[in-house]
């Protein structure tokens, strides 16, 4: 499986920016996509997450200010950011966990997208 990712930048505090990403290879019927941020100096840590079914969870620092959402047809992956705090900055990742049933099958991660928000 092959992530690709896109639609990083700079952006003003308070800005927006939307991010994708494009997944190709053995998908599986069901899995869950999600957005991971690695800021310097932090662990890598979980922003939001989408199954195929819809299901939607969220850090609490992104709840209300990100979207995330999924066209399966194109086994895309989407991010709508906003109210962009300067704490947002970090590179961002693209995830995909094939699952068969409620296990994990295997997980793959994309190349990071660099977000940097500042004035």
């Amino acid at each position: 499986v092959q992530l690709q990712a896109s639609g990083g930048g700079f952006v003003q505090p308070g800005g927006s920016l939307r991010l994708s990403c494009t997944a190709s290879g053995s998908i599986f019927r069901h899995n869950v996509m999600g957005w991971y941020r690695q800021a310097p100096g932090k662990e890598r840590e979980l922003v939001a997450s989408i199954s195929s079914g819809g299901d939607t969870n969220y850090a609490d620092s992104v709840k209300g200010r990100f979207t995330i959402s999924r066209d399966n047809a194109k086994n895309t992956l989407y991010l709508q950011m906003g109210s962009l705090h300067p704490e947002d900055t970090a590179v961002y990742y693209c995830h995909l966990e094939n699952r068969y049933l409620r296990d994990a099958v295997s997980s793959y991660w994309g190349e990071g997208t660099q977000v940097t928000v500042s004035s």
